[in-house]
């Protein structure tokens, strides 16, 4: 009960803040007419985090940047990614006079873009390996993994929340433009991760 109770809260303080995750998952959410075209951002985010734990869990992970040229490959990808994944959502915010032209992203994009938030976002990694996997040495066998068990289920729960949350503001959102200012901030705030991904390169 106490490595299921710790997992828990540490998730949570960790998920919590606004970051480009939360962000992308909360603005397909928002952007798609169906929660359930919202999935696959959803499920490929739930499925990376649930590697990245269980990874961290496992101490693979913390081999794997124990080497400095990665560490810096992994930023100059995440910096180029999100770079560009900022001006596609800029780019895509619906116009209000035109909004049956906008075209929300597609399972293989939002698949694609969780994927790339999740795993080429070294600032996440670098803090569930650096916290939970940290974390997760006060308890060894089976504790252990339920620890990273509760870590992963709030993971999950986060994002269909999340989702979910970004549907019902859709819903009330019948010009576009809230839609347009949600998808702008998206891209702000991608943009900005963006920034500091790049100044951790010099």
């Amino acid at each position: 009960m106490e490595a299921l109770l710790h997992g828990f809260m540490l998730a949570f303080g960790l998920i919590l803040p606004l970051g480009v995750q939360n962000v992308f998952i909360f603005n397909q959410g928002a952007t798609h007419k169906k929660f359930t075209s919202a999935l696959p951002a959803v499920v490929t985010a739930g499925v990376c985090d649930t590697i990245l734990i269980s990874l961290a869990v496992a101490g693979v992970s913390i081999i794997i940047l124990s080497f400095e040229w990665l560490r810096t490959f992994m930023f100059l990808i995440g910096f180029l990614f999100l770079a560009y994944m900022g001006w596609i959502m800029w780019k895509e915010t619906p116009d209000v006079k035109k909004k049956q032209e906008f075209t929300p992203f597609s399972a293989k994009c939002q698949i694609l873009f969780a994927a790339s938030v999740s795993l080429l976002n070294p600032h996440a990694i670098l803090d569930t390996i650096g916290v939970i996997g940290t974390s997760s040495l006060v308890y060894i066998g089976y504790e252990k993994w339920i620890f990273a068990l509760a870590c992963i289920l709030v993971s999950w729960i986060w994002f269909f929340t999340l989702a979910i949350t970004g549907k019902r503001i859709g819903q009330i959102d019948t010009n576009g433009k809230l839609l347009k200012r949600i998808n702008q901030i998206s891209a702000l705030i991608i943009w900005g991760m963006a920034v500091y991904m790049g100044s951790q390169l010099f």
